[in-house]
């Protein structure tokens, strides 16, 4: 296996790892647990950004174009717009 591959491996296991701890942190009841959860994944974010910034240095990685400013403004507001008030769930497609 070359570098490239494995660094695009860990940055894949890293990636994965960092959307699972917040389902496990936001479902730790017990204080010291999630503290030390939190303290894990803070310091997997940080290994993830070094790797990211390795990658995209040795032309592992391409990071897609950036965001306009209307299409940050339009996530923006409908990340930020009020919950539905009927008081349903909301449905998930």
């Amino acid at each position: 296996m070359n570098e490239k591959d494995m660094v695009n491996d860990y940055l894949s296991v890293l990636n994965s790892s960092l959307g699972n701890y917040g389902n496990v942190i936001s479902q730790a009841d017990n204080q010291q647990l999630r503290q030390a959860l939190q303290q894990i994944r803070n310091t997997d974010e940080q290994r993830q950004y070094n790797l990211y910034q390795y990658a995209k240095q040795k032309g592992y990685y391409q990071p897609a174009a950036a965001a306009q400013p209307n299409e940050i403004q339009q996530v923006r507001s409908q990340l930020s717009a009020p919950p539905p008030q009927d008081n349903q769930p909301p449905q998930v497609h």
